[in-house]
């Protein structure tokens, strides 16, 4: 080629960067002199990919939580387009982050410019006519679970279902005390690992509940220690600071906070109490019990009750199509019932659950880098 491959990418959250971090690498592998740019966190820096924008500024979920942030994403996206109309790219994977990305897309897609969407949006839980807005945008979709295809296939928009990157990353039998050596946990006793959300406003809503669990699970299990894994250095100083505020909870709870270290801190527990989202995903890729929670604005939970209409939101249940894991919403997050649902897996025998963990696990294993560059590879060449 007469002249470098520029590829445009725009993460708009740490589960995306995950996802997308492999993909990178497996490009620069294909055209090292590729130049890979746009907004992503540290793993798709690490592969080669250069930010040119705080990735933290998109990290926001909810209907109504977006709004305030709202004057930030539009400057970043007018910043965002102004720099791609002036150095076009040969292709615009977008990935996640539907709000932000589609309409990136479309933009882009106007101007003759390739465009990808890498995750589905969640048309098969809620407002299916979303697939025409997303075949505007979007010449392809990367999809990572298999039963997204029939509803593309019923709209004829081009779908290649590339499975997990982390179900490819993560063993089918993952070694819990290598993970608790790696995060100087003790060995012999049980392990709740605790994980309140990626982005700001979720560890500020579910954290001050998850703390009186903990301690609610510490006065019935005083052998219990806990584990907080921060997905960058913002939540982490955010939970430090939650930490303190709370009675200084660290001095009365074994409580180990760290960076970075989500994947380890599943697999070093015996139970995990997290937020729903992908953190859900890992921890049934990682052969853990879980205690999946969530809470919206009390205005989004209205609109979201009347639109969504898959029988789960936790993506165990959604995989399997089955209540496998406790799912709990709005008032049902609360102390009592958190650390009722966590104990009881400490004292059950929970081998049937790994079981179908590590079935779910097989149908996701695909090679998604090396499935999800080649897409990139094949639409770039169309």
């Amino acid at each position: 080629m007469s002249k470098p491959l520029r590829i445009a990418m725009v993460a708009g959250e740490p589960s995306g960067d995950v996802l997308a971090a492999g993909m990178v690498g497996e490009l620069k592998r294909l055209y090292p002199d590729a130049i890979i740019e746009g907004i992503g966190g540290p793993n798709m820096q690490a592969q080669g990919f250069h930010s040119l924008f705080d990735m933290e500024t998109l990290s926001v979920m909810g209907l109504v939580e977006v709004l305030s942030h709202l004057p930030a994403i539009l400057k970043v996206k007018k910043a965002l387009l102004a720099h791609f109309s002036n150095n076009p790219p040969d292709i615009f994977v977008g990935i996640d982050a539907p709000d932000f990305n589609l309409r990136v897309e479309k933009e882009l897609k106007a101007k003759g410019i390739k465009t990808i969407h890498y995750v589905s949006p969640t048309i098969w839980a809620w407002r299916e006519k979303r697939v025409h807005k997303i075949a505007k945008a979007a010449g392809r979709v990367l999809g990572l679970f298999p039963f997204e295809q029939q509803v593309y296939d019923k709209y004829d928009v081009p779908y290649t279902f590339v499975g997990h990157t982390m179900a490819d990353s993560i063993a089918l039998t993952p070694d819990q005390q290598a993970s608790r050596k790696t995060l100087n946990l003790p060995i012999d006793k049980p392990v709740l690992a605790v994980l309140p959300g990626s982005r700001r406003g979720e560890v500020d809503t579910l954290l001050p509940i998850f703390i009186k669990t903990m301690e609610k699970i510490a006065a019935q299990r005083p052998d219990v220690e806990f584990v907080i894994p921060a997905a960058n250095t913002h939540r982490l100083e955010q939970i430090n600071s939650m930490l303190k505020e709370a009675n200084n909870v660290t001095e009365r709870l074994p409580i180990h906070v760290t960076e970075g270290t989500s994947r380890d801190a599943m697999i070093a527990s015996d139970v995990i109490l997290l937020a729903s989202g992908t953190a859900t995903l890992e921890a049934m890729l990682c052969k853990r019990p879980m205690v999946v929670a969530y809470k919206l604005s009390p205005i989004t939970y209205k609109i979201m009750q009347r639109l969504y209409k898959a029988p789960f939101f936790a993506l165990p249940n959604l995989l399997a199509n089955e209540a496998l894991v406790p799912e709990l919403l709005q008032d049902d997050v609360n102390p009592d019932t958190l650390s009722q649902q966590a104990l009881t897996y400490f004292d059950s025998d929970n081998t049937d659950l790994i079981s179908r963990f590590t079935d779910l696990h097989h149908t996701l294993k695909c090679n998604a880098d090396k499935t999800a560059a080649q897409a990139v590879v094949e639409e770039l060449f169309a």
